[in-house]
């Protein structure tokens, strides 16, 4: 066991140091994850071995996994219902906007202009038109933007867009089989009676040192990721599914978000975005830079020309626009489970998943950081007495949004 501790707390100390570079640099923690995760794999890879971070050990996949799916359960729960109801045009129309025009222009990009093959071609515009939940969603957290009806109609427009990879990555590489149709079949049920069961179940046992909330939620976004995956689609799906329909119960159960926030930024999400990183090879895009530059550009490029019309169409200011925009441009879950899934199954080769994956890690770090450098809309900064009534706990975070 010395060799598990001694990887944990190299992990953990990484976690420590992204913290503290997001506080001196004033940038996201997500994207100072990343970052710090791409150099690490370097740097360790050099000077001791590139098995050395450990990033295929069975316990870090799993922390990884379990984190994305938490992160993506939360930015399901941030949800208003009321609000979903008063603006789901604008985030249907942002999220859809978002996934359709760069699915189609680097799909076609990839195979007319790189010479890809038609297959290839259609898992690169999968990999490409999505929007990273967890990373729009962390950068909600860390501004306040996630108490504000901005900021839900962001994650609104994201699951829009994710969804709609989805659904492109099954009708078009998954066959549709039994098993999804049991997978439907008990996601259906699932999400009825969940609505029901919860808020009956916690107020009959909950609010106990136990924390039994935290057990059953943990129960359902397990249960329910391993029938996915047992069904070829993807844990964070149903994850971020259960979350909506637990918006008006979770979510507005301030105490059990602090609690599950602490437990999903503290320990899970820094294993998944610092893997996420080390998956970057820094001297391979240095040999051959020109497709990974090639996709970022034709994804952000795509996404700017479906993106800002749309919001420009719904009333929003230049810069406000443009700070959607931007963070509708981001990439990281979905882009990677795609890119991996088109590996496994030889659909594309090595060359081609780094090139994609690079590209999607780049998407969620470039974008971002334009975004809060130029277009962050602090009109739109709820204020100090507002954000910690609505999130206790985040005064921790308050020095890197003020």
């Amino acid at each position: 066991m010395t060799g598990v501790w001694g990887l944990a707390a190299l992990w953990l100390g990484l976690a420590l140091a992204a913290s503290l570079l997001s506080i001196w640099l004033r940038i996201s923690t997500a994207l100072s994850e990343i970052v710090v995760g791409t150099i690490a794999q370097l740097l360790i890879g050099a000077l001791i071995g590139p098995s050395m971070l450990g990033t295929d050990e069975s316990w870090i996949r799993f922390l990884s996994g379990i984190g994305a799916i938490v992160l993506t359960f939360l930015a399901g729960a941030e949800l208003d219902p009321a609000v979903f109801k008063l603006k789901w045009k604008e985030a249907a129309t942002i999220g859809l906007a978002s996934f359709l025009l760069p699915f189609l222009v680097c799909a076609a990009g990839a195979h007319y202009l790189l010479g890809w093959d038609v297959m290839p071609s259609w898992l690169a515009g999968v990999a490409m038109s999505t929007t990273s939940v967890a990373v729009v969603y962390a950068v909600m957290i860390e501004f306040g933007f996630n108490v504000t009806d901005y900021g839900k109609t962001v994650l609104a427009a994201c699951f829009v867009t994710d969804l709609g990879t989805v659904v492109a990555l099954g009708l078009i590489f998954a066959p549709f089989t039994f098993k999804t149709l049991v997978f439907l079949g008990v996601g259906a049920v699932v999400f009825i009676i969940l609505p029901w069961l919860t808020p009956r179940f916690f107020r009959r046992y909950g609010n106990r040192p136990s924390e039994l909330e935290t057990k059953f939620l943990l129960l359902c976004l397990l249960g329910m990721g391993a029938l996915a995956t047992w069904a070829d689609s993807e844990a964070v799906l149903p994850a971020y599914l259960i979350g909506m329909v637990l918006a008006g119960t979770v979510g507005k159960d301030h105490a059990l978000v602090r609690r599950l926030r602490t437990l999903t930024f503290g320990l899970l999400t820094p294993f998944y975005f610092i893997r996420a990183g080390s998956f970057v090879s820094l001297p391979a895009l240095v040999a051959a830079p020109a497709s990974f530059a090639f996709f970022l550009l034709l994804k952000m490029a795509a996404k700017v020309a479906g993106v800002l019309p749309v919001t420009r169409l719904f009333g929003s200011p230049r810069k406000e626009a443009m700070y959607t925009t931007l963070l509708m441009s981001t990439g990281l879950t979905f882009g990677t489970i795609s890119s991996l899934y088109g590996l496994s199954h030889g659909i594309i080769t090595q060359e081609q998943y780094s090139a994609l994956v690079a590209a999607v890690i780049g998407s969620a770090v470039i974008p971002t950081i334009i975004a809060n450098a130029y277009y962050l809309p602090h009109h739109l900064l709820p204020d100090l007495q507002s954000r910690l009534a609505a999130t206790p706990g985040i005064e921790a975070t308050l020095g890197e949004a003020e």
